[in-house]
């Protein structure tokens, strides 16, 4: 197996990248990461003000897959998902949901013991999940804390361990890469940061030929999600609805106006988050009902 330290990161996801690892489709990886701020705070004692932003969510990465080309998909399956044992926390003026209410920058140190998070006298569940993941854009770079049709910092929980994601290819080789690690966040990650963590993730890239995607989907065990990132969540929502539709229209006989009901009865909307350049939703269907179809998506 390969391995890949995180002593080569990337900012921005871009075709200008030189890889630092190629790899043939099939082959699987263990990659190693920093935290969101590249490990840079280690106490609460430290200055926020000394952090240096330019070193913010960096990509560990990238990767050039061999044989992937314009307009295949680069399916990504997380086999396994480490964590460090200790998370920090953020807030400040501007930043999340709440930024409006803060007129200085804290940060918080979260111990993780025993697959707890402790938070002050509180323990909470862990949720391991990769927060930026993905591939070149075809056109300029895009900085590792915005998301996008290459993926990106989806910062959708449901990329975890088990998960599998597909990736839309914009240039050859696909140029992969990964970062930004919570040991847990909510849906929203409102406060700008889940509990961010350094890591190791384990995965296998392969390329499917014969496919195409807008924008990245992502599968576990009981569903099938179409993700989708725009400038509002509405913006992003109907996005994520449309393409959604349109690929099971694609797939079945069935009419748009009978999967619109369809998808209306059992499909759901859900937010990833609502913090970083672009605004991230999901949308959601059942694997059972891909199976009464008896049609696979991808």
């Amino acid at each position: 197996m390969e391995k890949l330290s995180c002593q080569s990161v990337i900012y921005d996801f871009n075709k200008k990248h030189s890889p630092i690892l190629t790899v043939s489709s099939g082959t699987t990886i263990e990659i190693s990461t920093y935290d969101c701020f590249e490990n840079q705070i280690q106490s609460e004692e430290m200055a926020i003000a000394e952090l240096d932003w330019n070193r913010v969510n960096p990509a560990t990465g990238p990767i050039f897959v061999e044989g992937a080309e314009v307009g295949d998909v680069l399916k990504v399956k997380i086999e396994k998902l480490e964590i460090g044992e200790q998370g920090v926390m953020v807030v400040g003026p501007n930043l999340g949901v709440m930024g409006h209410r803060f007129s200085e920058m804290k940060s918080k140190i979260i111990p993780i013991r025993e697959g707890k998070a402790i938070f002050n006298e509180l323990v909470l569940p862990l949720n391991p999940m990769i927060g930026v993941i993905g591939v070149a854009p075809a056109r300029e770079g895009v900085s590792c804390g915005t998301p996008g049709a290459h993926g990106g910092n989806m910062d959708n929980k449901m990329v975890k361990e088990g998960a599998i994601l597909y990736f839309p290819v914009f240039v050859t080789g696909a140029l992969f890469g990964l970062g930004d690690f919570h040991a847990a966040m909510g849906d929203g990650e409102i406060s700008v940061s889940g509990i961010e963590v350094e890591g190791k993730a384990t995965v296998t890239l392969e390329v499917i030929k014969g496919e195409s995607l807008e924008q990245p989907m992502l599968e576990n065990s009981e569903v099938i999600t179409q993700i989708a990132s725009a400038e509002t969540l509405d913006a992003a929502a109907k996005l994520a609805t449309e393409l959604m539709v349109d690929r099971i229209v694609s797939k079945t006989n069935m009419s748009v106006e009978e999967v619109t009901m369809l998808m209306s009865a059992v499909g759901q909307i859900e937010i990833s988050q609502i913090v970083d350049p672009l605004i991230t939703a999901r949308f959601v269907v059942p694997k059972w009902l891909l199976t009464d179809l008896n049609v696979s998506l991808i």
